[in-house]
């Protein structure tokens, strides 16, 4: 019975920890953006909804392949920022490469094929970073 405390109380520290870190993910992929997130997705903009949750989804499994690899907390939320960080580059670099489609402003005017690629790119790219940190 001792056991199952123990876990109960590990499985609810995790869960706060990648609360923390979806709200850190949220505010920081906003502000990258150069719209509105929360008002576009309560538009209706699906392209939104859809890019910003693949961005919270590629935080969840970087968080859960980081707390495979260590049950230190403070380790989860280092690795963790680093998820955040790496994923807004991977937006940045993406806009960057291509010139003739702006990103934020496809994704605004509610463009699916620019939200299903990002999203593709985005879960990918968490599946390698979660591997590279475990």
């Amino acid at each position: 019975m001792e056991k199952l405390g123990l876990n109960l109380l590990n499985v609810a520290l995790g869960m706060g920890i990648l609360l923390v870190v979806l709200v850190c993910g949220y505010f920081a992929f906003s502000k990258l953006t150069r719209y509105n997130d929360s008002e576009q997705i309560a538009k209706g903009n699906e392209a939104a909804g859809m890019y910003m949750g693949s961005k919270l989804l590629g935080l969840c499994i970087i968080v859960g392949m980081v707390s495979f690899s260590t049950h230190a907390w403070l380790d989860m939320l280092l690795w963790s920022a680093l998820g955040i960080i790496i994923l807004c580059l991977v937006y940045i670099i993406f806009d960057f490469l291509t010139p003739k489609m702006r990103v934020c402003e496809e994704i605004a005017r509610g463009n699916m094929a620019v939200a299903q690629l990002l999203r593709s790119i985005i879960i990918g790219v968490s599946i390698v970073i979660g591997t590279f940190l475990m």
